[in-house]
């Protein structure tokens, strides 16, 4: 069964459970200021969790893309990616752990056809904070799970969530097949706050998750992920142009999988909107192409290859092609910046075998002068900044400078990853930091910002044109950053325009009024929806009085005069025909 059939399975299942099927959402979280990419299901749902009605009702199901850094260094294993595709049904405040359990169990056994005396299934074992799941285990033993096979676990691997400091969490029964994790039920019942007190949400919720690529490869029969069909036309492809084979060298496999995961990835990323850079996004985008290449590079790969590789994600009957209209609507955009940022990257490769001979001459002197004063230590750290300045994986610095130099290779891999971990941990600190406020953090300040950013958005089209859509915005408790196309920087005219015309709609004392309507109509009536790929058939509106409409899940004040003072403080460069406004509330 591949990914597609999996997938299409899923989706007629639940919505003959009256499930509505709604759309991806966009990689980019709309008006989340608090991560860089959406990276699992639940993401775009957290005001619906919280308790904000969905126009489309209690039940819903999707295929969600989703995009996780924070293990990209373990990317290369059989099962590590990067981009991932999550299935995912939900209960807000409607069904709860009994029909969730049984109907996971149904799909699997009598769906997927999988043979129920092979399943384990494990429950929360109860803490401080939250009792012990008894009642799950309960469920299972009733649907016909023996005792003997049903396990209690504690927080570390039955706990689900918050996605960051704060927000909608709670336990969850997860479904093993022969040691591999088939299905996680999800039951969110607390919301933990910003004193870390889980509070008892007024509507426990279910969200189940479940891996297309992990759950395609174990019903195709592969412990390899990249083994599966979803896969297979990439590694393919990579194989034809290194002229090496998959499967037959560790060190080779891991550089395909490298290549397939980060390709892909990018592909998708730039489907989205988002451009290479130094910054956040653009800079995850920039990372992960410029590593393909450092592999591409250790296989034999010479020259350009990422666009051909993308054209094999693009061109993927089993499961893209014809599913996500971004990317055939992207197609040329996503293939000619794939061009470009190859291009300068294999200039700043050339540039950096200049640097390692200048290394090599200067270490040569120093052995041959005092070869007792050598650190490895030195050497290593040396390895891991041409490592992350120019792109060399340390087997491409050990080659370049060993040679004559008879070196001990240990000693430098031992230093170099002592850097590389050294320099992971603030990786993952930095990215920690997106999560500061938490996900579903809708505190007041989050609120007023997240609202004028309608009235900012507007205000933009008003005085700069139509062609104004925004592009992304990131909130914090201090100020609001948003992005907007628009091709030149804004005068000082322009931006007192847009600050006064922002301020009068606030001093207007205009009532925020939502409304749910099919999004038809919502276009109709000239409501903006420029922000992500695709919207459900029923969405929810935003109004204030009659200068902005705008399509968006929340949060808002009630009335304009709520958000006291608008001052715009800066403006930047966001990209390519991109602005970026830095402006705060007082």
């Amino acid at each position: 069964m591949n990914a597609r059939e999996l997938k299409s399975k899923y989706i007629e299942f639940f919505v003959g459970k009256s499930h509505a099927e709604i759309p991806s959402a966009s990689l980019v979280p709309e008006n989340d200021p608090t991560t860089l990419f959406i990276s699992a299901g639940m993401h775009p749902l957290v005001p619906y969790l919280l308790g904000q009605p969905h126009p489309l009702g209690k039940r819903l199901v999707n295929v969600q893309k989703c995009i996780r850094t924070g293990d990209i260094d373990s990317v290369g294993d059989t099962y590590h990616h990067t981009f991932f595709e999550m299935l995912g049904n939900w209960s807000l405040g409607d069904y709860f752990k009994n029909e969730a359990l049984n109907w996971s169990f149904e799909f699997i056994t009598k769906h997927l056809n999988l043979d129920k005396s092979r399943l384990v299934v494990t429950c929360f074992e109860g803490d401080n904070n939250s009792p012990k799941d008894t009642d799950s285990a309960k469920i299972w033993e009733k649907i016909g799970i023996p005792k003997d096979k049903i396990k209690f676990l504690p927080k570390d691997d039955n706990w689900w969530g918050p996605a960051g400091v704060t927000g909608p969490c709670g336990p969850d029964s997860e479904m093993f097949i022969d040691g591999v994790e088939i299905w996680n039920d999800v039951f969110m019942q607390f919301n933990k706050d910003s004193v870390g007190k889980y509070q008892p949400l007024a509507k426990p919720n279910v969200d189940t998750g479940m891996g297309v690529e992990r759950t395609t490869a174990f019903l195709e029969g592969h412990s390899d992920n990249y083994l599966s069909t979803i896969w297979q036309l990439i590694i393919k492809k990579i194989e034809f142009l290194s002229g090496k084979s998959y499967g037959t060298d560790e060190q080779i496999t891991r550089a395909m999988r490298i290549i397939a995961d980060h390709v892909r990835s990018a592909v998708f990323i730039i489907a989205d909107g988002i451009e290479p850079s130094n910054k956040e996004r653009g800079y995850v985008l920039r990372r992960l192409i410029r590593r393909a290449i450092r592999q591409g590079k250790l296989i034999g790969i010479e020259t350009n290859f990422c666009s051909i590789i993308a054209q094999s994600v693009l061109d993927n009957q089993d499961n893209y092609a014809g599913i996500y209209s971004e990317l055939n609507q992207n197609k040329e955009k996503i293939l000619q910046t794939l061009e470009v940022e190859e291009n300068k990257f294999r200039k700043t490769l050339n540039n950096g075998l200049k640097e390692i001979e200048k290394y090599k001459n200067e270490l040569g002197k120093i052995i041959e002068g005092k070869p007792k004063y050598i650190k490895y230590s030195d050497i290593g750290k040396q390895a891991f900044y041409f490592y992350e300045s120019f792109g060399f994986p340390l087997e491409m610095f050990l080659e370049e400078i060993n040679g004559k130099l008879l070196l001990d290779p240990d000693a430098i891999k031992k230093s170099f990853e002592e850097a590389r971990l050294e320099h992971q941990e603030e990786s993952r600190t930095l990215s920690a930091g997106k999560f500061k406020s938490g996900l579903a953090d809708h505190s007041e300040v989050i609120t007023r910002y997240h609202t004028a950013t309608h009235l900012l958005h507007q205000s933009l089209r008003q005085v700069l044109g139509n062609h104004v859509q925004q592009s992304g915005s990131n909130i914090t408790g201090d100020r609001m950053r948003f992005d907007f196309t628009h091709t030149d920087k804004l005068t000082d005219d322009q931006i007192k325009q847009v600050n006064d015309l922002v301020n009068q709609q606030i001093n207007k004392k205009m009532e925020v009024t939502v409304k749910s309507m099919p999004f038809t109509d919502a276009q109709k009536s000239g409501a903006l929806a420029f922000f992500g790929n695709k919207y459900p058939e029923i969405v929810t509106v935003y109004q204030m009085g009659d200068f902005s409409a705008e399509v968006c899940t929340g949060p808002h004040v009630k009335n304009t005069q709520e958000l006291g003072k608008f001052t715009i403080q800066k403006q930047e460069s966001a990209g390519s025909g991109k602005r970026r406004i830095y402006a705060i509330l007082e």
